[in-house]
């Protein structure tokens, strides 16, 4: 198994790597400055969700396929990519209601909140269709594996539970900020198709460098 100073160094690393901006982040992020922290911990359970997809691809191999085959990780990226820009244009198309409805411009965000469900989802769609994740930890969780203290698919578990935990920590901090910013920005109707804007820009962003990454 692996020994405490491992899991301590990995658990620091993993931190570390939560706390650098990145997609998912930055996507949880805008989805509690857009409807407040309850909605950033639901989409941080639907990341973590898609994680314990991912550690387990790698523990059992599959995750291979995606460095190995040019197709598989093509067809898994496009599929995010689009995924991403259809979150784009809910977030531009949301931003246009309230700027033609001024009487529910007023209002908070709540009128276009598509539910605590849906946000879960959101979160484990878009880290599933991520291949780059997967690819990330085959190559990260054995690089802090030893053979010699058992099975190898078992510490990739456990590593894979001490990633999560630290995502959910830094995660949750940042919805937390994120709800922060909701009571501002929703305020005013320019404050809340602001964000809107922000968000769909986002996702294109997003999009655009998962289409464009390399495998």
């Amino acid at each position: 198994m692996l020994t405490l100073d491992v899991m301590l160094t990995f658990f620091a690393t993993a931190l570390l790597l939560g706390i650098a901006p990145g997609p998912d982040n930055i996507f949880v992020l805008t989805q509690s400055a857009l409807y407040g922290m309850g909605a950033g911990v639901a989409t941080t359970l639907g990341l973590i969700t898609g994680l314990c997809v991912h550690t387990t691809a790698v523990a059992l191999g599959v995750a291979v396929i995606f460095q190995t085959s040019p197709v598989a990780f093509t067809l898994l990226k496009i599929i995010g990519a689009a995924y991403l820009l259809w979150l784009a244009w809910l977030s531009f198309r949301a931003g246009a209601i309230r700027a033609n409805d001024a009487a529910q411009a007023h209002t908070s965000s709540s009128a276009d909140f598509p539910g605590y469900a849906a946000l879960y989802r959101r979160g484990i769609v878009m880290n599933v269709t991520n291949p780059k994740v997967s690819i990330f930890f085959l190559a990260f969780l054995p690089q802090f594996c030893n053979p010699a203290k058992g099975s190898v698919a078992l510490q990739i578990l456990c590593l894979g539970l001490l990633f999560i935990l630290a995502t959910i920590i830094v995660f949750c901090t940042v919805a937390a900020l994120g709800g922060r910013l909701a009571i501002w920005f929703n305020k005013s109707p320019k404050g809340q198709i602001c964000i809107q804007r922000i968000a769909g820009c986002v996702f294109i962003g997003f999009a655009a460098a998962l289409l464009f990454t390399g495998q």
